[in-house]
């Protein structure tokens, strides 16, 4: 059976010694089109649209540390704290969705303290940009070759020809896709109902949502941790049980300070 054969480069050009690759390309795209998501809503709700390139920088910290930390500490802190300054080395890659969860809601937790913002009002609207920029960061690691999928013989596997000649399933792309159905549903949403959802509906949904596929798509990668756990499943499932609990509770039980009177 012949199968795609992947082998680009994830470089697009060089110029002296800066390189650009598709991968902070498709990045930066993510905070793009964030920006301009942002500003819409921003601007629906009457809120001060000037905020949103503050908002942003914070997204940009939160995100980008979160990751980073999420990845050094979650998959291998044995060999990051035994190589300390490693902890900085975004640019060899690895950054993690879970810790990136868990950055954007602390930005947005001081970003709305500091500007007088509702938390869970800024929870509910940050999500619907977050999971299209989960698209794109996926669709970059398609073109780095990494975050692979396992053998497969199905008609659609691919060999990442960078990495070796085993057909495998291409998972960056079923959560690329997984991610896109779900920003459409969370847009949907959001335009259709707006401020008539429950405050932590659409932050609740995006979390059960994302970490439910993150957690499917885990049974077909390749294993990324460096070391086990007793529960018989991998670290990214382990790790996404507490995000679909919390998108759980906000869904059907969290209540807000208007909704108890």
């Amino acid at each position: 059976m012949d199968f795609l054969v992947w082998n680009v480069d994830p470089n697009i050009f060089s110029v002296g010694s800066i390189t650009i690759r598709w991968y902070g390309l498709l990045f930066a795209l993510s905070f793009i089109m964030a920006i301009k998501i942002m500003e819409w809503v921003f601007k629906k709700e009457g809120k001060k649209v000037e905020d949103v390139d503050t908002l942003l920088i914070y997204m940009m910290i939160g995100t980008i540390a979160g990751a980073r930390l999420g990845h050094c500490l979650f998959y291998d802190p044995i060999y990051y704290f035994s190589n300390p300054l490693k902890f900085l080395a975004v640019w060899e890659g690895g950054l993690a969705s879970h810790g990136g969860a868990i950055g954007i809601i602390l930005a947005g937790y001081i970003f709305a303290k500091k500007l007088n913002y509702n938390f869970i009002w800024l929870l509910d609207r940050i999500v619907i940009p977050a999971v299209l920029s989960g698209f794109f960061i996926r669709l970059g690691n398609l073109f780095n070759s990494e975050i692979l999928g396992s053998q497969s013989n199905l008609p659609w596997a691919i060999i990442f020809q960078r990495i070796d000649n085993i057909p495998r399933h291409p998972v960056q792309v079923y959560e690329s896709i997984s991610y896109l159905i779900i920003f459409t549903i969370l847009f949907s949403t959001y335009k259709k109902y707006g401020t008539k959802l429950k405050e932590g509906f659409l932050f609740g949904l995006f979390m059960v949502t994302v970490f439910t596929a993150r957690f499917i798509l885990e049974f077909i990668k390749v294993k990324q941790s460096a070391y086990g756990n007793d529960f018989g499943i991998s670290t990214g499932q382990f790790l996404s049980l507490p995000f679909i609990i919390l998108g759980l509770y906000m869904i059907f039980l969290y209540k807000s300070k208007e909704d108890n009177g």
